[in-house]
């Protein structure tokens, strides 16, 4: 082999290790973010602590690994999701569990209004294909009590989905959600980041405008 061939080899395989030892320290730094609450049943004094500081509307907590810890921005939007399904909140976490999955929400809600919380507010949900709107959203995903057509979802749920979204802002210091239909607003969608998926369907989709005024009326009401 020529010199310069050697060389050439020798450069390759130092920048080749240079950038393996990059991902390695990046994995082992966000490893070591990670809480030891994750992907575990919590004790009863851990559920409490964790509620308080998220929704006081949590019934069921089971955190998952697929999260960035922290998140990179303040909260400023909500995002809503639907489950594709009418799963309970313990199943959906049991799935969210899995690091193969590589998905997770902050919240969801049951057909029955039941709230659980699968990553914590300051923690950015692997949820909309986008970084940007997961760094900045608080993002729900919503049983569905109709799988198939529409994909409805049950007047419980979204007067739950109402409430958390009061919540949400309320504590987060978001004065009103602004629905445009694109991502420039304060509510968004999964739809609006994915063109592969109807993802929430076109039930709670046609329900935006309104989740978004009726939000806004309990905000000003106090």
């Amino acid at each position: 082999m020529k010199e310069n061939d050697f060389r050439s080899v020798w450069l390759l395989l130092a920048g080749f290790c240079a950038a393996a030892a990059v991902v390695l320290a990046l994995c082992v730094t966000a490893r070591s973010q990670m809480p030891d609450t994750v992907g575990r049943m919590l004790t009863a004094e851990e559920t409490v602590q964790i509620t308080a500081r998220n929704s006081p509307m949590t019934e069921y907590v089971y955190l998952s690994p697929n999260a960035d810890f922290p998140r990179g921005d303040a909260i400023r939007k909500v995002t809503v999701h639907h489950m594709a399904g009418d799963l309970a909140l313990e199943d959906l976490g049991a799935s969210f569990a899995r690091r193969d999955r590589r998905a997770s929400s902050n919240y969801a809600i049951d057909s029955s209004g039941r709230v659980a919380l699968y990553v914590e507010e300051g923690n950015r949900a692997w949820s909309s294909n986008s970084l940007a709107n997961d760094d900045q959203a608080v993002t729900i995903e919503v049983a569905n009590d109709q799988v198939g057509g529409d994909w409805h979802v049950s007047d419980t749920a979204f007067e739950t989905l109402i409430e958390l979204c009061v919540d949400i802002c309320r504590r987060n210091g978001i004065p009103e959600l602004r629905y445009t239909g694109d991502e420039t607003g304060t509510l968004t969608l999964h739809s609006m980041f994915y063109d592969e998926t109807e993802c929430p369907g076109p039930y709670l989709k046609s329900r935006m405008g309104e989740l978004a005024g009726e939000v806004n009326r309990r905000l000003k009401s106090g």
